[in-house]
């Protein structure tokens, strides 16, 4: 697999449109990191990790009715095209509704998040 991170918004996109209430993927640090951005941004309601060698992440999704509460998942930077932004140019996702998870010197953060700290980094994904 050549982006793992690109495969996990995939799951998850797929099983929000299935209406399938748990998602599990092969944990990775990134992933992990990533999955409690979208927990405490109020997109997904449970992570967790499971297993000794081989580590299972499992992400419980949000229901609004039978309605996904994840409308959209976009991934910018992927590994053919790498997209850094500095902590002025960090875009805001639908007017501010969504978030825009950024890889920067101090681990993943959401644009809120790094433009407090005022840091810049590599824009992995949106998420609305």
């Amino acid at each position: 697999m050549s982006d793992p991170i690109s495969d996990m918004l995939t799951r998850i996109r797929n099983a929000g449109a299935a209406q399938l209430p748990l998602v599990k993927l092969p944990h990775s640090r990134i992933k992990e990191s990533a999955a409690k951005i979208l927990q405490t941004s109020g997109f997904v309601s449970e992570v967790s990790v499971a297993g000794d060698k081989k580590k299972e992440l499992s992400i419980r999704l949000k229901f609004d009715g039978k309605k996904s509460v994840i409308e959209g998942l976009k991934r910018v930077s992927k590994p053919g095209l790498r997209r850094f932004c500095g902590a002025t140019e960090i875009p805001r996702v639908r007017g501010g509704l969504g978030v825009a998870v950024l890889s920067t010197s101090e681990g993943l953060m959401t644009d809120a998040q790094a433009r407090k700290k005022n840091l810049g980094g590599e824009l992995l994904f949106f998420v609305w």
